[in-house]
């Protein structure tokens, strides 16, 4: 990522932040890492700063949210804000509240509508695309994966007035068919989930993140900021990439992408 930092950089993957799945983390726990975070001298920067290449503080950390929920809005804003922490939030535009005409897919909670996506981004959090629709990237025909690409990065450009340069890949599914078109539709880096530290040689386009689950204990967010503890991930993720490649090809035999 260009004349990225020396030392491999933590990217922190969360989604709901008070919701009731899995991955959704309690307010409590949230304010409890932000602390850790500070009491043990990272700055949190944008993934978009990161991805720059730019000089960065000498122990960066990267905060991102996955699909724009509107928790983020009422309980990680101001909890973000009270820390003084830069973060990233990934929307899935057809999710939106007030998407009109352009709703599409299914949230599974509530989520933002463009007002907050606006008075977000004045925030001084980074808003990146995450896909129209929040659907699996890699399976789709080249035609509606270009269609899908570029609809949700218009759509955030055209509400919150600025350049969107960086993008998360729904399910953290990509490929390097899915890669190509995203670079084509504008982006200039792409965050998947891998569970590993982001280093400065990786591709661009398919960024590692860790996870941070409504389960992860403090000394869970500790070796997560060290990249460690995702082993099973690891194994489940090789597996079922492999899966999906298969897939996709019998898909394709059949005529049905």
């Amino acid at each position: 990522m260009g004349d990225a930092p020396a030392a491999p950089v933590p990217i922190l993957m969360y989604h709901s932040i008070g919701g009731s799945d899995r991955l959704a983390v309690r307010p409590e726990a949230f304010a409890e890492q932000l602390a850790h975070l500070r009491d043990n001298g990272y700055t949190p920067i944008t993934f978009g700063e990161l991805a720059a290449g730019g000089p960065v503080p000498g122990r960066p950390v990267v905060i991102t949210f996955d699909d724009g929920y509107a928790d983020f809005h009422e309980r990680a804003l101001p909890l973000l804000e009270k820390f003084g922490f830069r973060a990233t939030v990934f929307v899935t535009t057809g999710w939106i509240r007030d998407a009109g005409p352009y709703a599409a897919g299914r949230p599974l909670g509530p989520t933002l509508s463009w007002s907050q996506v606006a008075e977000i981004a004045s925030c001084g959090i980074e808003v990146g695309g995450h896909g129209h629709s929040h659907a699996q990237l890699d399976q789709l025909s080249d035609a509606v994966l270009r269609t899908e690409l570029l609809r949700s990065r218009r759509l955030l450009e055209d509400r919150v007035g600025r350049t969107v340069t960086t993008m998360a890949y729904p399910y953290g599914y990509s490929s390097a068919r899915v890669r190509r078109e995203v670079r084509a539709a504008g982006y200039d880096a792409a965050c998947a989930v891998a569970n590993a530290l982001a280093s400065g040689d990786g591709d661009r386009l398919a960024v590692p993140r860790v996870t941070v689950r409504a389960g992860t204990s403090l000394a869970g967010f500790e070796r997560a900021l060290r990249g460690r503890g995702f082993l099973a991930d690891h194994a489940l993720t090789k597996g079922y990439a492999l899966l999906r490649r298969s897939r996709y090809a019998v898909r394709r035999l059949r005529g049905t992408v």
